[in-house]
């Protein structure tokens, strides 16, 4: 398998349920603006209401970034809004829910286990462009945290806007970057 960093989303379109209603998402929607495509394995499931709900607690901090979230499972876009209904916990989501019941986003996006019709735990950062810029793909037992996630994104975006400058490890806004060049070469 190939890696997706730097590759443009394929084109898609699915149903979402978004802010009590049913819409439309595609691909064109994640343009424009930095986006995060969150795959999860199943609604009324056990690890996934956690990480929604970790997500959901931290949504106003990724769109003061000017960040989307899309969280997807192969579940349908009905089944969103009976999960939305049901618990407390998803009803805080003011993210779209998108339903892939045919799997072909997961596909898209290398996270559907075939034999069992659900995604891995798959978080993308998108750039404006529609360029992957962070692949990050976890096992069904492993919860991710919104926390980290932002700071990836932000460090995804300073070095967008920065150009010659990475961001060291645990990185935080604010802190100190680094400008690759042979005079630092074994010298960190």
């Amino acid at each position: 398998m190939s890696s997706l960093i730097n590759t443009e989303i394929i084109p898609f379109k699915a149903q979402a349920y978004h802010n009590g209603q049913f819409v439309k998402v595609t691909d064109a929607d994640l343009k424009g603006k930095w986006s995060v495509v969150f795959f999860y394995p199943a609604d009324f499931s056990f690890v996934c209401p956690t990480e929604l709900g970790d997500l959901a607690d931290h949504y106003e901090e990724f769109k003061k970034l000017g960040v989307e979230i899309y969280s997807v499972s192969t579940d349908t876009h009905f089944v969103h809004k009976g999960w939305h209904d049901a618990s407390d916990t998803i009803k805080k989501i003011q993210f779209p829910m998108v339903g892939d019941p045919s799997g072909q986003i997961s596909r898209n996006f290398n996270v559907l286990i075939d034999d069992d019709g659900v995604a891995l735990r798959g978080t993308f950062v998108i750039n404006p462009e529609g360029v992957i810029k962070l692949c990050e793909i976890h096992d069904l037992g492993i919860g991710r945290s919104a926390t980290e996630l932002l700071r990836k994104v932000q460090a995804a975006q300073y070095v967008a806007t920065h150009k010659g400058q990475v961001c060291p490890a645990s990185w935080q806004p604010g802190a100190e970057t680094l400008a690759p060049s042979l005079d630092l070469v074994g010298k960190i």
